[in-house]
């Protein structure tokens, strides 16, 4: 193993040993100290960050035909035709998002030591933080959609546990449980769409298969990965869960709806981009979707009620736009675009009390409110329209409805009849076994008796 890939493996595994450790010490009766635990947290991001630039630097100085560092650590099972390869892959487009999610995971744990500060929940809160960065590393840096779907996973249910993370509210635990409902309904998208590039392709590397997907093989694994992407991403019609994902501490909304989680699924389609670029459907309904997004995020952004909520339909807005980047093939703008947003936002997300202090001494120096955006265009509008945009609005596009309706509580339901027959068991059947005659008590008493 060269010196380039022993540093892959060790920015991808860093924050998972980290996680794992101290799991095992938490669970052995030991916690460490706050400021224990912010070094241990920041030496390990730190380090992930100088080893990420160091492969930066050996990707952009190595020519165009071998600008890829990987490490196969052979497969994780092999049945037949069909196996599961465990690939780490550091190239042109997962280094941004490796950067992305190594510094943005040290910024956000030294902010929480301050914030978390005498928190009940302070090592809880980090050891998620590095099991969602482990999961966001995997995730970036997998070689084949199996290894990314790995990662997926961790990040989603890392995000879930993070928005209930005040669990003694209801509040907070209901609308994490409503989060991982939609995540689990959007991400069979992403497992189907896995199982079908194995079955018609041989494989599900980023690579290897493509050249083997076309027309409408092409077409449904990209509306797939398209729903699997549209669920992460809170895209229309799956928007209705970013505000309830609000509930979690703002640091991890910063990093989670700001930055990394909400941008995993414009991710997962830059991946896709090769069978994206020979389905006109599917890059026509990406950019359909992105669009009802960014139109949606503005309408209700303009509506809402508290900081984050607001910020989060912002961030909504440019992930639109993303996906409409991504739908027309601007592949480097799109990753440009998320980067700049995954930034912006984390940095308005941490300081969002400060802003609003801000907005206010602004208002009062000026004496009188700030004219929002987009108010002349407001102006144009007949009264009547405008009352109705915001109802529409202020009820989030009835999308939260239609998520509870149609997702949600069928989820719900499902979930209790299986809870009810867990806790009780299956009654077993009364019906005799075919061909048998059923026997009385009194005629089994009266063969014994002979």
């Amino acid at each position: 193993m060269s010196l380039s890939q022993a540093t892959l493996v060790f920015v991808v595994l860093a924050p998972g040993v980290v996680f794992g450790i101290l799991a095992s010490l938490w669970l052995l009766g030991w916690a460490p100290s706050e400021r224990m635990l912010s070094r241990v947290t920041g030496l390990t991001f730190s380090s992930c960050a100088v080893g990420v630039a160091a492969l930066v630097w050996k990707v952009a100085s190595a020519p165009s035909n071998a600008s890829v560092v990987a490490v196969t650590f052979g497969n994780w099972f092999a049945v037949g035709d069909y196996h599961f390869p465990l690939v780490l892959m550091a190239d042109r487009l997962s280094l941004p998002f490796l950067a992305l999610a190594a510094v943005l995971s040290g910024l956000i744990g030294q902010f929480s030591a301050t914030y978390l500060h005498r928190e009940p929940g302070f090592l809880r809160f980090f050891l998620l933080l590095h099991l969602f960065a482990f999961g966001s590393l995997l995730a970036f840096a997998a070689g084949s959609f199996d290894l990314l779907a790995a990662g997926w996973e961790i990040v989603g249910i890392t995000s879930v546990l993070l928005i209930g993370f005040f669990q003694l509210r209801p509040a907070p635990v209901e609308n994490g449980l409503r989060v991982f409902g939609v995540y689990r309904a959007c991400d069979i998208g992403l497992l189907v769409g896995i199982f079908l590039m194995h079955h018609w392709a041989g494989t599900a590397s980023f690579h290897d298969g493509f050249p083997m997907l076309t027309g409408t093989r092409a077409v449904i694994v990209c509306l797939l990965l398209l729903l699997a992407a549209s669920g992460k991403a809170a895209q229309v019609p799956f928007s209705g869960w970013l505000p309830r994902a609000m509930e979690g501490p703002t640091p991890s909304s910063a990093i989670f709806y700001g930055a990394i989680s909400i941008h995993a699924g414009a991710y997962l389609l830059l991946r896709a981009q090769p069978l994206l670029a020979r389905s006109v459907l599917a890059s026509a309904l990406v950019i359909l979707i992105g669009l009802a997004t960014a139109i949606h995020g503005t309408i209700v952004g303009r509506a809402s009620a508290d900081a984050k909520t607001s910020l989060a339909y912002a961030t909504l807005t440019q992930v639109g736009v993303v996906f409409i980047e991504i739908g027309l093939g601007w592949r480097w703008i799109a990753v440009a675009h998320i980067l700049g947003n995954a930034t912006v936002r984390t940095m308005q997300y941490l300081r969002a009390p400060s802003m609003l202090h801000d907005y206010h001494q602004m208002s009062s120096a000026i004496g009188g409110e700030l004219s929002p955006t987009g108010k002349q265009i407001e102006e144009l509008l007949p009264e009547r329209v405008k009352l109705l945009l915001y109802r529409w609005a202020f009820d989030r596009g009835h999308l939260d409805t239609i998520l509870d309706r149609w997702v949600i509580d069928p989820l719900l339901h499902v979930s209790s009849y299986l809870a009810k027959i867990d806790r009780t068991g299956v009654p077993q059947a009364t019906i005799p076994p075919r061909n048998v005659a059923p026997i009385s008590l009194q005629g089994a008493a009266r063969q014994r008796s002979d």
